[in-house]
């Protein structure tokens, strides 16, 4: 096993709360072991143009409860095509980079598996993604802070609509997955949830409001995750108020101040976890793999198994919902 003396460190896809906190455990743990680092900047973009910078250990001060990440994030289209990780490939030999840490969701670890296929790099994944998605790990880097920002605004938009006696469709991320809006559900009693998952159709829908009409429910909120099967809350919300108009409906899409904010304690923890358990399986000679924290351990699990979405607790959760929704 040769000794690896140069890590590369990139973020790529969506960013997530929490993700310079997983930077700043790569750049310090590899110092600590007297290993350089090399920051890549704009994802595999920036890998593919050479945009690499080396890091130090004060290089990253201050960043820990930073939210967003100082390496940039971007989604790079040529990177899809064998030409463009051959190139990426050729960066990394002529930098003398002997092996990468990559942060981010599907995406990215889909791109890293083909770069350590094709070419032989030895790469190794942190979970940085607010979707909460990936198999291996119990949580992604940013799903809590994610969480949280949602339940802020929800409470929120509970005040208004008691005081106005509406029934508020609110929107959240989670194009194929529905951790977020199950989690923010049952934090916020929401009368329903809309998942990919949960196979709800308008005439179930309708049938819970209905039920929370007869027990005197005067105001409800309706969480949908922006990848249901019946469209977005916009479109919900009009199929449900031209079949059922009891209530005043409104809807509130809360978009991307779901990626924003100081990541929170939980985030930072789990990433200066993560951080450091990515180089020290670099240094161990694991390669192809994510690290990820199951019943608190952090454990390694090969790309190709990480990237099948789990669904380990969704219908626990719904249950849940369903019943304290009543």
């Amino acid at each position: 096993m040769s000794k690896i003396e140069r890590i590369g460190v990139l973020t790529s896809g969506g960013d997530a709360p929490g993700m310079n906190a997983a930077i700043r455990a790569v750049v310090r743990c590899a110092v600590f072991h007297g290993i350089e680092v090399s920051g890549v900047f704009q994802g595999y973009d920036g890998l593919i143009s050479g945009d690499l910078k080396r890091l130090h250990a004060r290089s990253v001060a201050k960043i820990l409860g930073r939210g967003g990440t100082i390496l940039k994030s971007a989604r790079c289209e040529e990177f899809f095509e064998a030409a463009g990780r051959s190139k990426a490939a050729a960066v990394l030999r002529e930098a003398k980079v002997d092996a990468l840490v990559v942060i981010g969701g599907n995406g990215t670890f889909t791109g890293a598996q083909k770069l350590a296929e094709e070419h032989g790099v030895k790469v190794v994944g942190i979970p940085g993604t607010i979707d909460n998605d990936l198999a291996g790990t119990d949580y992604t880097i940013g799903y809590d802070t994610a969480t949280n920002t949602v339940v802020e605004a929800v409470d929120k938009i509970r005040d208004t609509a008691s005081s106005h006696n509406r029934l508020f469709f609110v929107e959240v991320m989670g194009r194929d997955s529905g951790y977020i809006a199950l989690k923010t559900a049952i934090a916020t009693g929401a009368i329903a949830v809309m998942t990919p998952e949960a196979g709800m159709d308008i005439d179930d829908l309708i049938d819970i409001l209905a039920r929370g009409e007869e027990s005197n429910k005067t105001s409800s909120i309706v969480i949908v995750a922006e990848g249901d099967t019946n469209g977005g809350a916009m479109e919900i919300a009009a199929k449900v108020h031209s079949r059922y108009n009891k209530y005043d409906t409104r809807v509130t899409v809360l978009g991307h101040i779901q990626r924003g904010g100081d990541p929170s304690c939980f985030d930072r923890v789990l990433a200066s976890r993560l951080g450091v358990g990515a180089v020290e399986a670099l240094i161990s000679g694991q390669s192809n793999v994510m690290a990820g924290l199951v019943n608190d351990e952090v454990i390694y699990t090969p790309f190709m198994e990480a990237i099948n979405r789990k669904s380990k607790g969704l219908d626990e959760e719904l249950r849940v919902a369903q019943i304290l929704s009543i």
